[in-house]
């Protein structure tokens, strides 16, 4: 007959051993590693949810980077809106209290804070989070502004900066100059063919046909007056078209306006209102009044014997008024036109010499002109905020894009660098006049106008996307933690369970080498 040694007949138990060491090794990774297995295949009927649920939790995590890194950027941008909401009031509060004194570099204590406050505004513009410039629209890598001394100076190289664009504009609307006469603004007046009226002419267009309307200088706009007893009548300056075809009969080269006294003098305290239109489209009026004693108050004209006398009287005192017009607030205006020119896309320049004579504009280039913008340049169609656009969720993305020529950031960088560049000199009759006509200009400049951008409506848009995107994350760390606790149902494991099972397993396991232990012992003779 055949024995069987003891290993045949203990086998089953050596293979007993051996699942129950497998089991406690399984048990025992699970219980280091917290998970279930460390492969799909060992997480059961739950592996395909696990997969979904991973890939979804690991999207949450990409979402959450990229609203990390645009609320950086947009608290960076939010900081520079601050500063020229700021920047606003206090250029305009300087403005409009800080008087007309002038130092000894002819200007006011107001123009000193707006050329600080113009070198903080360019820095606040070419503010970057990271290497990215955040108003540039979409070249990120550009400084959007120009240097703030180069947009004032140029760049040295017969590239004109601002200050010479308002030198330039300032000569063009004065026009041409009697020597040991104040400018007129391309306008004079002169008593017409009857001694008794007076006739402003204004010399302010191209030979026709076609005829063009200059762009410089005074522009006679009304005339009315308030004589009652003299019979006095008014000729309205003739409304001039942009251009006359040369088909039509070509139309006189000036135009005018003027005022007949009449027959009688006028009385004590009659007043004649002459409107003009200025280089920036605003309207002055100079209110000439009648006044039968001497020495002769400003802006007023004497009652002589006879209204010949009178009108010859009007004349000398208006050419006077005029030229304290042209030299105070027209001057202001013209500064106000030539930053418009500046800051324009492109910026336009007077096309011909010499400029008081000088009858077009046309565009700058870069070969003679500061460009101030060097970022994306702004378009209707396309509107600043969609130039940056970051997906914060699946189905959610919010729109961050700005740039620093948008309308409300270019007018305050526009009024600011005006006001900071124009200077006068200490002795110059009509700096006051000037300076005070340039502060009302960039006050109403720097004013909110219903129905126009603000930096206030950027800095709207700004809270909107940040908004957007904490309303976002709030809602994906909810749904984060639902997932993952639902993943950890399926991946996870009840570390109490496991190390019961694991106790259990160890005191098998050594029943089990105790058992096995004490058969291999076995001999027949202890057996009999």
């Amino acid at each position: 007959m055949t024995i069987s040694g003891v290993s045949g007949r203990t086998s089953y138990i050596g293979t007993g051993i051996l699942n129950l060491r497998s089991q406690l090794d399984t048990l025992t990774q699970q219980l280091a590693s917290g998970k279930i297995s460390t492969t799909y295949a060992g997480q059961g009927d739950g592996r395909s949810l696990a997969v979904g649920l991973r890939a979804q939790i690991a999207g949450l995590a990409s979402y959450a980077d990229t609203a990390t890194n645009v609320n950086t950027r947009l608290d960076v941008m939010n900081l520079s809106l601050t500063r020229l909401t700021k920047i606003n009031s206090e250029v305009k509060g300087a403005a409009v209290a800080a008087g007309n004194t002038l130092d000894n570099t002819g200007q006011t204590a107001g123009q000193k804070t707006a050329s600080l406050d113009f070198l903080d505004s360019v820095d606040m513009l070419n503010a970057q989070s990271g290497d990215r410039y955040l108003f540039s629209g979409r070249a990120t890598d550009t400084s959007p502004v120009t240097p703030a001394d180069v947009i004032m100076n140029g760049n040295g190289a017969g590239v004109a900066g601002l200050k010479q664009v308002i030198a330039d504009r300032l000569t063009a609307d004065l026009g041409t100059v009697i020597p040991g006469q104040p400018a007129t603004g391309r306008i004079s007046s002169a008593v017409g063919v009857a001694p008794t009226a007076v006739t402003l002419t204004e010399q302010d267009t191209t030979p026709a046909p076609p005829l063009t309307a200059n762009p410089f200088g005074i522009k006679l706009t009304a005339v009315a007056t308030s004589l009652t007893n003299t019979g006095a009548t008014v000729t309205q300056p003739v409304v001039l078209p942009t251009t006359i075809p040369p088909a039509l009969p070509a139309a006189p080269a000036q135009r005018t306006m003027s005022v007949d006294l009449g027959t009688s003098v006028p009385q004590d305290g009659d007043t004649i209102k002459f409107t003009f239109k200025m280089p920036d489209g605003t309207s002055e009026d100079i209110v000439m009044t009648a006044s039968a004693t001497t020495p002769l108050a400003a802006n007023s004209f004497l009652i002589g014997a006879n209204n010949t006398a009178t009108a010859a009287s009007l004349n000398t005192e208006l050419t006077k008024s005029i030229q304290n017009l042209a030299n105070g607030p027209m001057a202001a205006a013209s500064a106000i036109q030539a930053g418009n020119e500046f800051f324009g896309e492109p910026p336009q320049r007077i096309a011909t010499a010499p400029l008081d004579t000088a009858t077009t504009m046309v565009a700058g280039t870069k070969a003679d002109t500061v460009f101030w913008y060097n970022g994306e340049a702004d378009s209707a169609t396309d509107p600043a905020r969609g130039t940056a656009v970051a997906r914060v969720d699946e189905a959610i993305t919010v729109q961050y894009g700005a740039r620093a020529d948008e309308q409300a950031l270019r007018v305050q960088l526009q009024a600011v660098a005006v006001f900071a560049a124009v200077s006068t000199k200490v002795t110059d009759f009509n700096a006051s006049g000037k300076i005070a006509a340039l502060s009302q200009r960039v006050a109403q400049n720097l004013a909110i106008i219903p129905g126009t951008q603000t930096i206030q409506d950027i800095q709207a848009d700004v809270a909107g996307a940040q908004a957007s995107i904490k309303a976002t994350a709030d809602r994906q760390v909810q749904t984060k933690t639902i997932s993952q606790t639902m993943l950890d149902s399926i991946e996870g494991i009840n570390n109490d369970e496991v190390a019961t099972k694991i106790l259990a397993l160890q005191t098998a396991l050594q029943a089990s080498y105790q058992t096995t232990s004490d058969l291999y012992k076995m001999s027949l003779v202890k057996f009999l």
